[in-house]
C-alpha cells in the first residue's frame, strides 16, 4: 500500500478538520487535487468510474476544401462502478473550471478539483449552434502500423476535441445501471454560471459520422493506417482504469470500404 505523503495528510487533516468546524458531513468532503483517488487506498470505497471508446465505426470518405475527410462514428461509454459525473464552475467569458464528483459505496461523495475545463462550442447551425462541452474528451489519430500490424507513428490528428457527456443510449444494461437516463445533453445558455455533465453507468454518449468534425484530413496517404479514438487522451479526469482508453481499426488508404488491411 503506498504511504501518504506528509503534505498531503497534513492538508487532508487541516481539511477534515476545517469541515468538522463549519458542520460539513465528510460523506460530502472535497478532495485536494493530486493523486487519483480512484488509484488508491480509499478505492475500495468509491464507486470510480471508467471511460471507454469503441472502436471507430460507419466510417466513410467525403471531400471538402480540397481535403479527403475519412469520417467516423465515436461511442464513449461509462463501464465503471458508477457515473463520470462533472460539476462547472464558470471562470470565462466561454470556459468553466471542472470538479468531479464520485461517490461512496455507502452514501454520500467526494468532490474532487481536476485540470478539466467546460468550453462553449460551437458545432455549426445546422448542428444546433453552441453547447457547453467538456474540453479534450476526446482525440482522433491516425498512425502508421508494421507487417505486424502494431502502432508506430502518429500520422494525423482530427480536429475535433470538445464532446459533452450524456446519457445518449443504454448500450450495456446492467445492476448498476439505471433503466433511464439521468443526464440530459449538454446546455446551450452561453450565460449560466454553473452546468453538470456525465454519463450513467451502462450508458454511451455518441456522435454520428457525419457530425461536426468526426473526420480526420487522409489526403495523400496511401496503405495501411490504424484510425484510433482515445477518451480523455490527457489524464484530466480520475477514473478506476487509466489503460482501456484507446482502441482502434485498421483502415487501407485510399479509403473503399471495408475493414483491416
Amino acid at each position: 500500500m503506498p504511504q501518504v505523503k506528509p503534505k498531503r495528510a497534513l492538508l487532508a487533516l487541516a481539511i477534515s478538520l476545517l469541515a468538522a468546524l463549519l458542520g460539513i458531513s465528510s460523506a460530502n468532503a472535497i478532495t485536494p487535487i493530486g493523486e487519483n483517488p480512484c488509484g488508491g487506498p480509499e478505492a475500495k470505497v468509491l464507486l470510480c468510474p471508467n471511460l471507454r471508446i469503441a472502436p471507430p465505426h460507419e466510417l466513410y470518405v467525403d471531400h471538402a476544401g480540397g481535403r479527403t475527410r475519412l469520417h467516423a462514428t465515436s461511442d464513449v461509454r461509462s463501464r465503471g462502478h458508477g457515473p463520470m459525473e462533472l460539476h462547472g464552475t464558470r471562470n470565462g467569458w466561454r470556459t468553466m473550471r471542472v470538479r468531479q464528483r464520485i461517490y461512496r459505496a455507502g452514501g454520500g461523495h467526494i468532490t474532487v478539483p481536476t485540470q478539466a475545463t467546460l468550453r462553449f462550442t460551437s458545432v455549426g447551425a445546422y448542428f444546433g449552434g453552441s453547447y457547453w462541452k467538456v474540453h479534450q474528451l476526446a482525440r482522433f489519430e491516425l498512425w502508421s502500423v508494421d507487417g505486424h500490424h502494431q502502432l508506430l507513428h502518429r500520422v494525423r490528428v482530427g480536429p475535433k476535441l470538445n464532446y459533452c457527456l450524456r446519457d445518449l443510449e443504454r448500450t450495456s444494461p446492467g445492476k448498476r445501471s439505471p433503466a433511464s437516463w439521468h443526464y440530459p445533453g449538454c446546455n446551450q445558455d452561453p450565460y449560466i454560471h454553473h452546468d453538470t455533465l456525465g454519463t450513467s453507468v451502462g450508458w454511451s454518449d455518441i456522435y454520428p459520422a457525419d457530425y461536426d468534425k468526426q473526420w480526420i484530413n487522409v489526403s495523400g496517404l496511401h496503405g495501411c493506417f490504424a484510425f484510433v479514438m482515445t477518451v480523455d487522451p490527457a489524464g484530466l479526469l480520475y477514473e478506476s482504469n487509466e489503460n482501456d482508453n484507446s482502441s482502434h481499426r485498421l483502415v487501407h488508404l485510399p479509403f473503399r470500404g471495408g475493414s483491416g488491411c
